[in-house]
């Protein structure tokens, strides 16, 4: 009889479970913003927007983060949850629009000064180094456990993520945080991962790309010095580098962006994750 009673119970399980057990970061997403989903359950298989979303256990709960492209259209999207008893949940989540903000930003003299033919060689040259970055190889499973942190001790915001530089005739958008940082200050790993490339740049400067796996990297640029190579496994808050001035940059500073699945996202609000 026992047995027959739990054969009954499985049988009749609702297909669809409670919402009530998900949670998702931030409460209020705008285009460019990262989302973490949290599952209060065992986990088979996440989607968002009929994509897979890769998971990983934080806080002992599974987790999963997503990108919202800053070209995202606004509106309604779907997390579909599949329980490993076989379940589904599923929750919505509405990405609305960001505000756009556009800024002028000159050429340095180290990079020809504001003539067109130095506009046209930034733009080629900053398409060039993008397809470099792009692609960049990622663990299948998280190199990380702790929480992420800042890569400097001050956080100093001298230009937010999102806005549009306009330089000449071109719009770029700025796809990073920047933070103050005289020349030669220490700059940490914000988490533990494997350098992916270590490298000089013309417009990004001497650059650091620490893979922490299932698609997150972080990006640190316009360094003076470059401490690690390819192939090294870094370790939470490692110094990797020193802050400078070289590519792209007018005075001193760190550039930071972080890439979830090849979609450079908000580094402060993904940082919110991790109060």
């Amino acid at each position: 009889m026992l047995k027959l009673h739990i054969l009954l119970t499985l049988l009749f399980l609702p297909l669809f479970s409670s919402a009530q057990n998900i949670t998702i970061a931030p409460e209020n997403i705008i285009q460019g913003d990262p989302v973490m989903i949290t599952i209060d359950r065992a986990v088979k298989r996440v989607t968002f927007d009929n994509t897979n979303v890769s998971t990983f256990t934080y806080n002992k709960k599974t987790s999963g983060l997503i990108p919202i492209s800053l070209t995202k259209k606004p509106g309604d999207y779907i997390f579909k949850i599949e329980l490993k008893d076989g379940r589904m949940m599923e929750k919505t989540i509405t990405v609305k629009e960001r505000k756009e903000i556009e800024a002028p930003l000159g050429i340095p003299e180290k990079l020809g000064g504001n003539t067109t033919a130095s506009q046209n060689n930034l733009v080629s040259t900053l398409s060039k180094e993008n397809a470099s970055l792009e692609n960049i190889k990622t663990d299948s499973k998280a190199l990380w456990s702790k929480a992420f942190k800042f890569p400097l001790k001050e956080q100093i915001i001298t230009d937010p993520y999102g806005y549009n530089r306009k330089t000449g005739e071109y719009t770029i958008t700025h796809k990073g945080t920047d933070f103050r940082a005289k020349e030669g200050t220490k700059v940490m790993a914000m988490n533990a991962g494997v350098v992916r490339s270590a490298r000089i740049f013309s417009i990004y400067g001497n650059t650091i790309v620490v893979d922490h796996g299932l698609g997150l990297q972080t990006f640190y640029m316009h360094l003076s010095k470059i401490n690690v190579k390819v192939g090294d496994t870094v370790r939470a808050w490692q110094i990797i580098g020193l802050s400078g001035q070289t590519g792209y940059a007018e005075s001193p500073h760190l550039h930071t962006t972080v890439r979830i699945n090849g979609i450079s996202i908000d580094p402060m609000r993904f940082m919110e994750f991790f109060k």
